[in-house]
């Protein structure tokens, strides 16, 4: 049975909108949100992978750990961040601030905002696919807080990579799903022209996905999208950041990892 013209139409508009070359990325944010950001980089054993951004910071005057999946703001950045597309040694990158964050007993701030893993030949004779499932398998033991943040796109195994966390968070116009729309039409019903009908298919929109139990609370964007005002979106990230870190900061570590263990056994439904 054909799908409601209008909800196609709706998840289509903001999975464009999750797309916007002017929407803020991670490098962004973490200009504007957090204080004495110094970075750690490299996977001190073979590169420095510049999709992933990672290092130590203040926000809030809490001291914390940030990682993110970045693409670029021009085309230039985009080139040098491989547009968002992280490699298996972004992803040891960001394990290694998190096991750092672990040490010293800092909460670690995730954002996500990538179409993908990196599916070049020489990522996947690197271990791409051992690489992430590593940062699932560490990240779900790290015994202090993490946050997750969808803050774009979020794409397959290669958002998952930071993507175990206490509570995920999605910004209104962000999305979260297995493979792109394109891809999902082309491999399903061998029809790219199905893309917007595919998109609404995925429940891969803040409002699925919380639905369905796989984000835990959606962040307001400013009106029309954070592309159209990026400061004011900051601040908003900002203070759900500090909220939500407040609240975790108060957590047993034990219980914390109980019900990180158990929110992740629990999610999802049939649909």
């Amino acid at each position: 049975m054909k799908q409601d013209i209008k909800e196609v139409d709706e998840a289509w508009e903001i999975v464009k909108k999750a797309r916007n070359t002017n929407r803020p990325s991670a490098s962004y944010y973490i200009k504007t949100i957090v204080d004495r950001f110094v970075s750690l980089n490299g996977d001190r054993i073979s590169y420095d992978d510049k999709a992933v951004i990672a290092g130590m910071c203040k926000i809030n005057e809490i001291a914390a750990v940030i990682v993110g999946i970045s693409k670029g703001e021009n085309l230039n950045d985009n080139i040098y961040r491989n547009f968002g597309m992280a490699r298996p040694e972004g992803y040891k990158k960001a394990l290694r601030a998190m096991k750092f964050a672990e040490i010293h007993k800092m909460p670690i701030i995730c954002l996500i905002d990538t179409p993908g893993a990196y599916c070049g030949i020489e990522a996947e004779e690197n271990g791409e696919g051992m690489a992430i499932a590593n940062n699932l398998l560490e990240m779900s033991k790290i015994k202090v807080p993490i946050i997750s943040i969808l803050i774009g796109e979020g794409g397959s195994g290669g958002a998952l990579g930071l993507g175990v966390a206490d509570k995920v968070l999605i910004l209104e116009n962000a999305i979260y799903s297995i493979l792109s729309p394109e891809g999902f039409a082309s491999i399903l019903w061998k029809d790219i022209n199905r893309t917007k009908e595919a998109a609404s298919k995925m429940k891969l929109t803040a409002a699925d996905l919380k639905e369905l139990k796989v984000v835990d609370k959606i962040i307001k964007e400013p009106y029309g999208g954070a592309h159209n005002n990026k400061k004011e979106a900051a601040m908003i990230l900002k203070e759900a950041i500090i909220d939500e870190l407040e609240k975790l900061m108060k957590c047993d570590v034990n219980e914390m990892l109980d019900n990180r263990y158990n929110k992740f056994r629990k999610m999802g439904t049939c649909i």
